[in-house]
């Protein structure tokens, strides 16, 4: 505290702070004591309520004077009675429960109440039960009623979690299992009639009454699942939308969810037939959002913003249900590898998303799941754009703080995933990386605070490893990790910052801003280390910084990057004969020593120097400026060209030299195409309209530089489709050599098998002789 505090301030702080905070939570220990009373109250008053409809009547039915039996008898008499209640009494006493309080603690039952509790409308049997105490599933907000609650409250305060372990054990009590025996409430008008005639034969014995549900809900109790009761309750949610049958759909779907699981937890259903598997998992991701739909329908307005009723009755009764099903979901998703069945049970996520919203872990949990998917390397490409279609909509529908953490967990996958980057993986990566620069159009002011939080870490990684003068400190910044969040970073803004972008919006982007830092950092990672062995890494950038450059109209500096690969000693002096194959550039971001100083390097670098050259002159070829813009880039490559080809000094390489000699004379060739058409304008240089519709409509594909550049894209495009037929030929020669060799090893096996079949059948052949 400052010292120009009050000097009452400073006394109350030191006399009475302390004893005020402690009252303070004192008073909230009561009154969070007070609503766990309040609700069991609640519960239990519903409970007595229901069950002591019966009660009601036959009390009502009897006549009003009744004999006392305890009016005849002496104290000593009683207490030689012992303390047993007589019948007539007990049937009086439930009907007047409403009135008399609860002892704390678990409510017992009697066998009456068990019996009319089975021939209720409800049927607790179904119904995985939470507990003895009957806990019902509880909303997340609800204060004091959660294990992990008490849990806590067990570490931080022990006596007041003492003092509720005496007086209140009920609230103590948990099980993982949700109650959804409530549902049947809703359901109750499917089995309306049967019910009604049950409450009018009341006077036949309860025993014959619990027999005829028993044989009426024989094939549902079963716990061997069976493809009849799974065709029986597909058809009733199909025809009638049957939330009965969706609950055991759900309780069945849980089972199948778990199955071959020794978790210890005992399910209602066992599932031993693959086929009455496969048909309940189709069934219950196909119908159960549908039932849901049906009964709670998810309103979409326009702006798409998505409203469902959280406050009505029916969605507390099904909430249980829906965190059920969706646990049973999200465990299936960590446990499957077949493609199909794992792309339906993502579909099946999307229609359940605007029902999550409010429960924030269980939708948390979804989101990194599906993200995990998604960033798989072994997951197939229809399978990761599904799980891209489930984070986009819980993007779409979601809030702010929603779709800041959806965007931080699919950047954390998107590094995850890019860490191990080969020619087998890349074409997945660059999927993930096109599909998730979409989310970060969705909503810009979100978007921009995530995208200047993560260019700042990239941004100090960099400084970090500049300053510190450790051997490995450049590691941070030379990996597969960096070079494809920068590049990421390129798609993202050159997606959203393109002037056709903007113009639909009819406003400037507001990532916009992120540009600058984005080209800052690249440069600066660029030239971090500037040997021959990180060329390929310096390759990789070039083309990031030429995409966005393209895409956004910016003019980005990266002719002088060039010419520094250029002037080094790999491309100056002559190369080392080799035998090595061509390094790919595409999915390599460092050579190895032993492609160094090697005519196989030489020529690669050299391809690459001239093809980014060319994209980037290409950008401009239509600029009233190109001319000035080309002329260092036009005296820097015809001193390099005169120093590469001295017989002496040279670098001896016709083939790369012969590149730049074309290379320079179609850059040559456009500088005079542009003097000339600028040699007809009329306007001066700081007319800025005039100087932008300068060959505005003017097609880039018809100027010299152009014509050659288009015609390099497209040999390049060939070459790369042969590559790649190649590679895949490549692989399925792998692919059939390994099943050979394991049909091979398996037929050996079972040789093998049969020599000690026969052996054992000799010996025990003389064991019997």
């Amino acid at each position: 505290m400052a010292k120009n505090s009050k000097k009452a301030t400073r006394k109350f702080e030191k006399n009475h702070l302390k004893d005020t905070l402690e009252k303070r939570k004192a008073g909230a220990k009561i009154k969070q004591r007070n609503q766990v009373k309040a609700k069991r109250q609640a519960r239990n008053a519903k409970d007595a309520e229901f069950e002591g409809k019966g009660g009601e009547e036959e009390s009502k039915a009897k006549t009003p004077v009744k004999e006392d039996p305890f009016g005849k008898m002496n104290v000593d008499d009683f207490f030689q009675g012992g303390f047993e209640i007589p019948e007539k009494l007990a049937k009086k006493s439930k009907s007047k429960s409403k009135a008399v309080p609860e002892k704390l603690g678990k409510r017992k039952r009697s066998e009456l109440e068990v019996e009319d509790d089975d021939s209720s409308e409800v049927s607790f049997e179904e119904a995985p039960v939470l507990s003895d105490s009957e806990d019902g599933s509880e909303p997340e907000d609800d204060i004091g009623m959660s294990k992990g609650a008490m849990d806590a409250l067990a570490s931080k305060d022990p006596e007041f979690y003492k003092y509720l372990k005496e007086n209140d054990p009920e609230a103590l009590d948990f099980d993982d299992n949700a109650d959804l025996a409530e549902v049947d409430d809703l359901s109750g008008s499917e089995d309306e009639q049967p019910k009604k005639k049950k409450k009018k034969s009341k006077k036949a014995p309860v025993e014959e009454v619990h027999d005829e549900e028993v044989s009426e809900e024989e094939a549902e109790d079963a716990s061997e699942l069976t493809k009849e009761m799974v065709a029986k309750w597909s058809k009733a949610m199909k025809d009638q939308h049957s939330l009965r049958a969706m609950r055991r759909v759900v309780l069945a779907f849980r089972a199948a969810a778990h199955v071959n699981e020794d978790d210890g937890k005992e399910y209602k259903y066992t599932i031993s037939n693959s086929q009455v598997y496969h048909e309940l998992l189709v069934t219950a991701l196909k119908y159960v959002p549908e039932v849901l739909n049906h009964h709670i329908p998810a309103k979409e307005t326009a702006a798409g913003k998505v409203r469902v009723s959280t406050d009505s009755k029916k969605f507390k009764t099904l909430t249980a249900l829906l965190k059920s099903y969706t646990s049973s979901v999200h465990h299936l998703l960590t446990a499957l590898s077949d493609a199909p069945t794992l792309k339906l049970t993502l579909a099946s996520v999307t229609p359940l998303l605007p029902y999550l919203l409010s429960f924030k872990k269980l939708l948390k949990n979804i989101v990194k799941t599906v993200v995990n998917i998604w960033s798989d390397s072994s997951s197939d490409e229809a399978t990761r754009i599904t799980a891209f279609l489930v984070v986009r909509r819980l993007a779409v529908i979601g809030d702010p703080g929603l779709r800041e953490a959806v965007l931080k967990t699919v950047y954390q996958g998107l590094i995850t995933g890019s860490r191990s980057t080969t020619v087998h993986t890349i074409q997945g990566i660059n999927l993930m990386k096109n599909s998730a620069a979409e989310l970060w159009g969705i909503d810009a002011g979100v978007g921009y605070a995530t995208g200047f939080t993560f260019i700042r870490q990239l941004a100090i990684h960099l400084r970090n490893s500049i300053t510190n003068n450790q051997q490995e400190s450049y590691k941070t910044v030379y990996n597969w990790q960096y070079v494809h969040s920068l590049d990421f970073w390129s798609c993202v803004l050159s997606e959203h910052c393109s002037p056709v972008k903007e113009a639909e919006n009819g406003k400037e982007s507001e990532l916009r801003p992120l540009i600058y830092p984005t080209v800052q950092v690249t440069l600066g990672a660029m030239r971090l280390i500037p040997t021959s062995t990180y060329f390929p890494l310096r390759f990789q950038l070039m083309r990031s910084l030429l995409r966005l450059s393209r895409a956004t109209g910016t003019y980005i500096p990266l002719a002088s990057a060039l010419l520094e690969v250029l002037n080094s000693n790999e491309m100056k002096k002559p190369a080392k004969p080799s035998t090595l194959k061509g390094l790919d550039f595409a999915s390599n971001y460092k050579a190895q020593k032993a492609y160094l100083r090697t005519r196989v390097y030489q020529d690669g670098v050299g391809e690459q120097v001239a093809e980014l050259l060319s994209e980037f002159f290409v950008l401009w070829s239509t600029s009233i400026a190109f001319p000035e813009l080309a002329l260092p880039v036009i005296v820097m490559l015809k001193r390099w060209l005169k120093d590469a080809g001295h017989k002496a000094s040279g670098n001896k390489n016709i083939k790369v030299n012969s590149v730049f000699i074309l290379l320079f004379q179609k850059i040559e060739a456009n500088a005079k195409f542009i003097e000339q058409h600028r040699a007809k304008v009329e306007f001066a240089p700081n007319n800025r309209a005039g100087v932008d519709n300068f060959l505005k409509d003017f097609e880039w594909e018809k100027t010299p530089l152009g014509a050659f550049v288009s015609g390099q894209r497209k040999q390049r495009e060939e070459k790369a489709k042969l590559l790649e037929e190649g590679r895949r030929e490549e692989d399925r020669k792998r692919k059939a050599d390994r099943e050979k060799e394991k049909a091979g090893a398996g037929s050996d096996e079972d040789m093998e098998d049969v020599d000690d079949d026969s052996e054992a059948g000799f010996e025990t052949e003389e064991d019997d002789e």
